[in-house]
């Protein structure tokens, strides 16, 4: 590469300013030796302060740290193609994202049947819980048993993460709910109030947390707010109410009464926790806006409700300016029960759009495709099904995805994994395509 005459008087300028900045005969020597070569440039540097770092001295040192930042882009553009790359298929088309056989992973360390899990919002993390009492974390890339978090003294019913993942609930059959802290992986509180099974647990996110928090200090469970997303916990009970927790000072604010039946499911709308909803053995969907409001009763299934969802989607996902599709999405619930069917319903109208009757057995868990055009499954008869919202139909089916019962299952908004947990004390990771 050639210099210009610019960029060499510019060198030669730098270079004698370092010369003469450096103590010595010999540093000096050399640069009368370079201004006597050139002059031109050289003279440029004669007014310059003595006391301020030469030019030369600046740009070497900048030049290590835009190598550092040149690597870290290129380590930021590789994680987001291993994240996005398998979203477009070899013909250039969108995938559908939908769960295939075989599984990547089958984790085992449970001794007992996994009742629960829940994929961390930002990592490749995934949470177990257990008829055991124990909780286990795994790498779901990796299929890579972490840790586990020992505290309940009965079956672990539910787990969930905070909006932003930095803290983890979970619920027992010991009738405590436990708050822990992900990082150092500390039980931070428990919370008691409920008389009987704790079935379900669930954060729900905030858009507005300008009237709460401090410091971690000043929460007496050591959950500020406005750090992880939310303000408050619900939690269902077999004791037939739902409370309302506060995260900071671990108090319940309310308590729902409105099921006359065990309650074995929530679901909360991700986006910004306006809507959650609640069901169980009493076969009635309730529908909340917001903390106080009942907004609708859902009524058409002829069993026990085991599970709830809207959209899968990112927490708090603001700043995106929503189309038509988006807002009609967030408006979709989907239940299962035991009556062997899945329905989605709309929930402005109260009204339930279609009812899918694949199953064979009860239906345990159900999940709404982030993309909002497939519904999927996991039931009793051991298999995982994907549905098709608009062609109202079963569109692909994994047999024997479990060797027993089929608990739960749980899709990342992001990162291309299903997850499912079942009674044969295994997690399972599907790939998505």
């Amino acid at each position: 590469m050639v210099l210009t005459d610019r960029q060499r008087t510019d060198l030669h300028a730098g270079i004698y300013e370092y010369l003469r900045s450096r103590p010595g005969e010999a540093f000096q020597k050399a640069a009368d030796a370079l201004a006597e070569g050139d002059p031109e440039a050289c003279g440029k540097t004669n007014g310059s302060s003595a006391s301020k770092i030469p030019l030369l001295e600046k740009k070497w040192i900048a030049i290590p740290r835009l190598q550092k930042k040149v690597l870290e882009l290129e380590r930021q553009a590789a994680e987001s193609v291993k994240i996005h790359a398998h979203r477009v298929d070899a013909g250039g088309g969108q995938r559908r994202l939908l769960p295939r056989f075989p599984p990547t992973h089958t984790l085992k360390g449970h001794s007992m049947g996994v009742t629960a899990i829940a994929l961390h919002p930002d990592y490749t993390v995934v949470v177990s819980g257990s008829e055991d009492g124990t909780i286990k974390i795994w790498d779901h890339e990796s299929g890579e048993y972490m840790k586990t978090l020992k505290g309940h003294t009965n079956t672990v019913n539910s787990v969930c993460f905070t909006p932003k993942g930095g803290h983890l609930a979970s619920c027992s059959t010991d009738l405590s709910i436990k708050l822990w802290d992900f990082t150092t992986h500390a039980c931070l509180r428990t919370l008691r109030g409920h008389d009987h099974t704790i079935s379900c647990v669930r954060f729900l996110p905030s858009l507005d947390l300008t009237a709460a928090g401090g410091s971690p200090s000043s929460t007496t469970t050591g959950i500020e707010a406005t750090m992880a997303g939310c303000k408050h916990l619900i939690s269902a009970s077999r004791d037939n109410t739902v409370k309302v927790w506060d995260v900071e000072t671990g108090f319940c604010d309310h308590t729902f009464s409105n099921h006359t039946n065990w309650v074995r499911c929530l679901a909360v709308r991700q986006s910004d926790g306006a809507l959650w909803a609640s069901a169980g053995n009493d076969q009635v969907i309730c529908v909340y806006d917001g903390l106080k409001t009942l907004s609708v009763e859902l009524r058409g299934h002829e069993h026990v409700i085991e599970s709830l969802a809207f959209v899968t989607e990112e927490p708090l996902k603001v700043g995106t300016r929503e189309n038509k599709h988006t807002e009609t999405i967030r408006d979709y619930l989907a239940s299962a029960s035991r009556d062997r069917t899945v329905r989605l319903w709309k929930v402005s109208e109260g009204s339930c759009l279609a009812v899918f009757k694949a199953h064979e057995n009860w239906v345990q868990s159900v999940l709404i495709h982030p993309n909002g055009n497939y519904l999927i499954s996991c039931s009793d008869d051991k298999t995982i099904r994907v549905f098709d919202i608009k062609a109202e139909r079963c569109l692909r089916t994994i047999e024997k995805a479990h060797d027993h019962f089929i608990a739960s299952i749980d899709m990342h908004h992001k990162f291309p994994v299903l997850v499912s947990a079942s009674v044969d004390q295994t997690i399972k990771c599907w790939q998505l395509d």
